[in-house]
């Protein structure tokens, strides 16, 4: 329910933030005047959008779809990656220092208030301790439950790829479509008029240029993702590694 609703407000937040334009009606040379001051230097989204609404609205509906579920999935993981980055050198002392004064029951209750997957680590590791198990089972906690968090970071990062390769795709078969169209043009009329084709061949590079866009702008966000889960990952690996050497010291 919590995804859903991230997503809505994502959708309502790029409907509302393009401008609406409206279409102005005047009779004679006011009429051709006003055009003529409307084509006048245009804001980059002004263009964006008229180039959008040239391009047809199946394929680049269908491109604008990818884009915002795309982006939707980004933010979500940047946020989620965002809180999950854990400063572990001084959660490490915290645990160490709690275990010198109070045993792993106090390292325990150290660990309760804090958040991030290597504290979800370092408890499941110790509580093994706690309750007896051992280093070993310990140690063999601290790797399962390692992977798992692993698994949270990656969560939903393959959606993020379908949708950079997809976004292309449809933009590509917006072109052949756009060219079947003008083709069909051209052999309805018998003629090989410029103007009969140029409806088809601005859909099909239009379409190809924005799902280009899309995939762009996505694989920027997709690339982010990937290197900040490798940071968090690495982070794991040696706060797991300096857990275990303090529960084998305090194991002796």
């Amino acid at each position: 329910m919590r995804k859903l609703l991230f997503i809505l407000t994502i959708v309502s937040m790029l409907v509302f933030a393009v401008p609406g334009v409206q279409a102005q009606n005047n009779d004679g040379k006011a009429q051709t005047e006003q055009v003529d001051n409307q084509d006048q230097p245009k804001e980059f989204h002004q263009i964006l959008k008229k180039r959008f609404v040239e391009g047809g609205p199946l394929f680049m509906g269908i491109v604008l779809i990818t884009l915002i579920l795309g982006l939707a999935i980004a933010i979500e993981r940047i946020i989620y990656l965002y809180l999950a980055d854990t400063n572990t050198r001084k959660l490490l002392a915290k645990v160490e220092a709690a275990m010198q004064e109070g045993g792993v029951e106090q390292a325990l209750e150290v660990l309760k208030n804090e958040r991030g997957p290597v504290a979800s680590i370092f408890y499941q590791g110790l509580l093994r301790m706690a309750e007896g198990e051992g280093l070993e089972a310990a140690e063999k906690a601290v790797i399962a439950y390692g992977n798992v968090q692993v698994g949270q970071l990656e969560k939903n990062v393959s959606w993020l790829a379908l949708f950079i390769a997809l976004a292309p795709m449809f933009g590509f078969m917006g072109t052949v479509i756009g060219m079947i169209d003008a083709f069909d043009q051209i052999e309805q009329a018998g003629d090989m008029n410029p103007s009969l084709v140029a409806r088809g061949i601005k859909i099909a590079l239009l379409t190809t240029v924005f799902g280009l866009i899309v995939a762009i702008i996505l694989q920027i966000f997709y690339n982010f993702i990937i290197a900040k889960i490798d940071k968090i990952v690495n982070k794991m690996e040696d706060a797991s590694i300096s857990l275990i050497d303090i529960m084998a010291r305090y194991a002796k």
